[in-house]
């Protein structure tokens, strides 16, 4: 048997690993976990709803990637994102945060978390869950684009500004459309993976087309 003849098994028993296209944004291994696990995918529980209302507001004016490399510090200097913990965050709680690099040390941005952690709380109390009130800015249900390439995705979208308004009259802080809007695109209220991205199929089942 020649050597040709030997390896020719071999490399036809070898079956060739195709990686999977995704979003053109996910080009690091954290973010192509986050792309491939989390993004998109529809969020109902109230604490994840306010984790990551916290962080998109913290993101504001930067990069995703940043947040994503303090996500976990974030968790843990705000308490799990336990919604009426932050609420009872005070000056001193403040200070500690502007003093730790493990955040972003924005002022603004945090009290922004507490004062939207505090208003978070009476949408509870009024509607019994965020999620009950949050979702409603979709009718309840994933809206599925078919973007076909991140060019076209938009950085606003009515709904996003509708969001924004209300969100804003119930005196949240650091919710302008554009932030709703990544907000709606995180948690699954919309479905903007591009439709050449394995995920686009697998989350538009359950989703209103538009």
């Amino acid at each position: 048997m020649t050597e040709k003849e030997q390896s020719e098994p071999a490399a036809a028993g070898m079956a060739q690993v195709v990686a999977p296209r995704r979003c053109a944004w996910a080009t690091n291994d954290l973010a192509m976990r986050y792309h491939d696990e989390e993004w998109g995918v529809p969020v109902h529980e109230d604490r994840t709803l306010f984790e990551f209302l916290v962080l998109e507001g913290a993101q504001a004016g930067l990069s995703w990637d940043t947040i994503l490399r303090k996500r976990r510090h974030y968790r843990r200097v705000f308490d799990g994102f336990d919604v009426a913990r932050v609420a009872a965050y005070d000056d001193q709680k403040i200070q500690a945060l502007l003093g730790d690099a493990g955040i972003i040390r924005n002022r603004g941005k945090i009290v922004a978390a507490i004062r939207n952690a505090r208003a978070f709380l009476a949408v509870e109390q009024e509607l019994g869950s965020f999620d009950a009130y949050v979702w409603q800015f979709v009718d309840g249900r994933p809206l599925i684009n078919a973007r076909a390439s991140r060019s076209v995705v938009p950085a606003t979208t009515p709904e996003s500004d509708l969001m924004s308004k209300d969100l804003k009259r119930r005196g949240f802080a650091f919710v302008g459309s554009t932030i709703c809007y990544a907000f709606m695109q995180a948690t699954g209220m919309v479905n903007d993976h591009t439709l050449d991205c394995f995920r686009y199929a697998a989350l538009s089942g359950a989703g209103l087309m538009v």
